[in-house]
């Protein structure tokens, strides 16, 4: 059987006022507008869509030498999960651009996915712009909005996923359409057998994960409660679970309305574990949490090994998780579930409505103004 397994460091929950709050179901989904929690339990059906979009949707026309996603946000990461899936399943480059222009090195060769939830994003129609100016070969990504307009008056092919959910909630339909295009345009070894994988593990867990499992059994409930009144840090493996620790940042950020931070072995060898010495208090408030996966290089799993030793006794709590599955579609999407469902529970312990993201939209609104 498929397993996350949590390993927590001296700690016994045992039934309290917040364990109590993760039990009231009804209370979660009162306080949860946008419906943050039914967008997570239709994940595996938001996948299955996603494929056949990807699968049914007309192709580009080129020779590609290279791939850039563009896009922001959870549009941007979606790019990441392609980036880092055709890492060892592509003879061709991937890079994620975040930003209003395109690399110098976009041409008529490169294949550029302009991603947008919305259709809207501001950087993104500026980069579509840039990119069709480049020469290269587009193919849009979106609900709608300009971004739609744009594609259709230059005859660029769209996917066109469903609306009505947060674009954060989204991945499936960022993600998984890439995957299937690549494929059939013969850049990307068969994804299939790792996408049956990724479904079958996505059923699996969301027994687990769902607001009405109990917290005994439920990891992202145990989660919530070791981030609640802490600063959750999360770290990753590079080429495996890099992607992952970064959405787990964001998802906290988003959901949670709260901070997060977040890093990539081996890099963080290099000079983040240095900084677990002062301030002591300060690290006490820490909950260091390490994304374990059976992909991960020998010498990645040695380094964190040693370094939950170092950083264990300054920080004030860590957590180990171990991903899922064999293929790596469902390994980082069994490591991405757990983290959404964590942030939307440690919504609920903070009392907030993990949909609206009101400073985003105050952003927008003040930019809208000049």
């Amino acid at each position: 059987m498929n397993q996350i397994c949590l390993v927590f460091r001296n700690q016994v929950f045992t039934l309290n006022g917040l364990e109590s709050i993760l039990s009231d179901v009804e209370r979660m989904r009162r306080l949860d507008t946008m419906k943050m929690f039914g967008a997570l339990y239709d994940l595996p059906e938001q996948c299955e869509e996603a494929w056949r979009l990807g699968n049914e949707a007309m192709l580009p026309l080129g020779t590609f030498k290279k791939v850039i996603v563009t896009g922001l946000g959870g549009s941007a990461i979606g790019g990441d999960l392609l980036r880092v899936y055709a890492g060892r399943r592509s003879d061709v480059p991937v890079t994620v651009n975040r930003d209003y222009v395109m690399p110098r090195y976009t041409d008529k060769e490169t294949l550029v996915f302009a991603v947008s939830y919305s259709g809207n994003t501001e950087e993104t129609l500026s980069a579509y712009e840039d990119a069709r100016a480049r020469g290269a070969v587009l193919m849009a990504l979106t609900t709608g909005g300009k971004l739609m307009e744009l594609a259709e008056r230059d005859g660029v092919p769209v996917i066109a996923i469903p609306g009505g959910i947060s674009p954060r909630a989204a991945t499936g339909y960022l993600f998984l359409p890439t995957v299937a295009v690549m494929y059939r345009l013969g850049l990307l070894d068969d994804p299939g057998p790792d996408y049956d994988e990724l479904l079958n593990v996505l059923r699996e867990w969301r027994e687990k994960l769902k607001p009405g499992s109990p917290g005994a059994v439920n990891p992202a409930k145990q989660l919530a409660l070791e981030f609640y009144d802490h600063l959750p840090v999360v770290w990753g493996a590079s080429g495996t679970s890099e992607v992952v620790a970064q959405r787990w940042k964001g998802q906290i950020n988003e959901n949670a309305k709260a901070p997060a931070c977040w890093n990539v072995f081996p890099e963080l060898n290099h000079n983040e574990v240095v900084g677990f010495e002062y301030p002591r208090n300060l690290l006490k408030q820490m909950h260091v949490v390490f994304l374990r996966d059976s992909g991960d290089h020998p010498r990645v799993s040695a380094r964190m090994n040693i370094t939950k030793s170092i950083a264990g006794g300054a920080v004030g709590g860590v957590t180990v998780i171990k991903a899922a599955g064999t293929g790596l579609l469902a390994r980082m999407y069994s490591l991405i579930y757990i983290g959404d469902y964590a942030s939307v529970y440690l919504a609920a312990l903070y009392g907030v409505d993990p949909g609206p993201v009101k400073i985003i939209d105050y952003l927008k609104a003040e930019l809208a103004k000049q």
